[in-house]
């Protein structure tokens, strides 16, 4: 296949995944069953897992010998919304238009699948020494569940892949660094009652404020808490209150109130330290708002605590990737991925795909079709690669 026939057909799979409206909240099982048909065309051998709703679907193939190692090439199916975004086109019709493919995902990270996929029938054919592992999963957006889901699943399989490369969007070069994703949210009950009488009420939004007022604190402690060289910017853990939602009217004590929140942590040691201020600071608060109610609470519920992806000594998907790639020095992103979830399995891991995090969940997403030839061109040299024996 010459390299302008891959990229017609990574284009029309493009096109295809596009047109799945995969908004994490809506699930993604239509789209993981086409993925499924296409590789099962090309010979994968595959197994899927569902989440509890039956909606979401984990999509695991191999190409290649039955024989341990190989490379997983993952990247995720869901997208995030576009209500009450201006797009110029239909985020769900891909639109080619001077250099670039437009649509919801097209960046973020279905060019990265729809490469993928283009490739499959090559790695097929292909006199591969290890295997090609696909690994496509549910929920990135909204907490990285699906690959929390298809790790565990790796595990209790007996399967360690050698190397993952997670193709979010890094203008195809080398990522092998971020910090930790940490997302929660604390839910305030107070005691309702009307706003004349505050004594006699728990007014739960006051409560919240107070709770936002020592995540603004420990914001700024930690910026004093930094380690030395970190090379992430900033380069210090960040605390960031997001929603805070509560009461009805004006004068009535509001009794519930809630808080999104997440944490970005450079290190370990620094979650522990904001949890336990916060364990510290209910404990101050829960006194004198039981005296009022003996029913008054402060909890937080666990979102999602996704790993970051440590920058090791030792990683064979880095020295894979800079093979491939060239690559003089990796990178570092602010964002957070899956590359970190692998990584603690004991899979060593990076990131590279194409496209800019610049595009992404913004209206009118678009990938540059240049950066989509150089993912194909990537692949096409990965082939090479396994073809010559293990990484």
């Amino acid at each position: 296949m010459t390299q302008q026939e891959r990229l017609a057909e990574a284009m029309r799979l493009l096109g295809d995944l596009v047109a799945f409206p995969s908004v994490s909240v809506d699930g993604n099982r239509e789209v993981s069953k086409y993925l499924e048909r296409c590789l099962r065309g090309a010979g994968a051998r595959i197994w899927t897992e569902a989440d509890a709703t039956g909606t979401k679907l984990n999509l695991f193939a191999t190409i290649g010998p039955d024989a341990p190692g190989g490379v997983i090439l993952s990247g995720h199916t869901d997208v995030v919304p576009v209500a009450d975004q201006p797009w110029s086109t239909d985020p769900f019709t891909l639109t080619e238009r001077a250099g670039r493919l437009y649509g919801r995902g097209t960046c973020d990270m279905k060019g990265f699948v729809a490469a993928c996929v283009a490739m499959a029938p090559e790695f097929a054919r292909a006199d591969l020494q290890v295997p090609v592992h696909f690994a496509f999963t549910y929920d990135e957006e909204i907490g990285c569940f699906g690959a929390q889901a298809l790790t565990a699943s790796l595990v209790a399989r007996g399967l360690r892949p050698a190397a993952a490369i997670i193709g979010e969007p890094t203008m195809m070069q080398l990522v092998d660094g971020h910090k930790g994703c940490f997302e929660y949210t604390t839910w305030i009950t107070g005691r309702e009652g009307h706003g004349s009488a505050p004594d006699l009420g728990v007014n739960a939004v006051e409560y919240g404020a107070l709770f936002i007022l020592k995540l603004v604190e420990l914001r700024a402690r930690l910026k004093e808490m930094a380690p030395a060289d970190c090379p992430f910017d900033p380069p210090h853990s960040t605390i960031n209150p997001g929603v805070l939602t509560g009461g009805q009217a004006h004068n009535v004590i509001p009794g519930k109130a809630r808080i999104d929140w997440e944490m970005r942590p450079v290190q370990a040691s620094d979650a522990d330290f904001v949890k336990a201020e916060l364990a510290q600071l209910v404990e101050t608060l829960l006194p004198e708002m039981r005296a009022v109610d003996p029913a008054a609470d402060i909890r937080t519920e666990i979102v999602a605590e996704v790993a970051g992806l440590e920058r090791v000594h030792q990683n064979r998907a880095r020295d894979l990737v800079v093979e491939l790639t060239g690559a003089n020095a990796p990178g570092l992103v602010p964002f957070g991925t899956e590359a970190g979830l692998f990584q603690a399995i004991g899979i060593p891991s990076v990131i590279c795909g194409p496209g800019s995090i610049a595009q992404a969940h913004k209206p009118d997403e678009y990938l540059e079709i240049e950066q989509l030839e150089q993912c194909l061109g990537f692949l096409s040299r990965l082939i090479g690669r396994l073809e010559r024996g293990p990484v």
